[in-house]
């Protein structure tokens, strides 16, 4: 790459402006929410296009036929249901489980309570 190119290509990044989210914005400084947030929560939950219940059903089928990896993410689905329908137990079953199965961690276990509320606010404010 020539010298030009890249000095072009770092000019633009200095004039680029972080564009943050609507999540981003509404959690401030709370990094840890939004980050607990961030990839599990639904933007639109109405559009996912299956009950919190049936998707919990359909992780535990999958859990007692042997497939770990269907069972997590159907799992990681309820979740992200149970934090529209501020179900904050339901949240931390489905979320105790996928980590359980997944072997990854989700940070909304650390704070639950705050992370739902702060979802919550979202969702009133940008699902009317």
């Amino acid at each position: 790459m020539g010298i030009l190119k890249r000095f072009r290509k770092e000019e633009e990044k200095k004039t680029q402006k972080e564009v943050k989210t609507e999540l981003e914005m509404l959690c401030g400084d709370d990094k840890e929410t939004f980050e607990a947030l961030r990839k599990i929560m639904f933007l639109n939950p109405r559009k996912a296009g299956i009950p919190m219940k049936e998707a919990i059903k359909n992780a535990e089928e999958s859990e007692k036929s042997g497939d770990l990896v269907r069972a997590a993410a159907w799992y990681r689905i309820a979740g992200g249901l149970a934090i529209f329908q501020e179900d904050v137990e339901k949240v931390k079953e489905c979320f105790t489980k996928c980590q359980e199965l997944s072997g990854r961690n989700y940070t909304i276990l650390n704070n639950p309570e705050k992370a739902v509320a702060k979802a919550q606010e979202y969702y009133k404010k940008y699902l009317k």
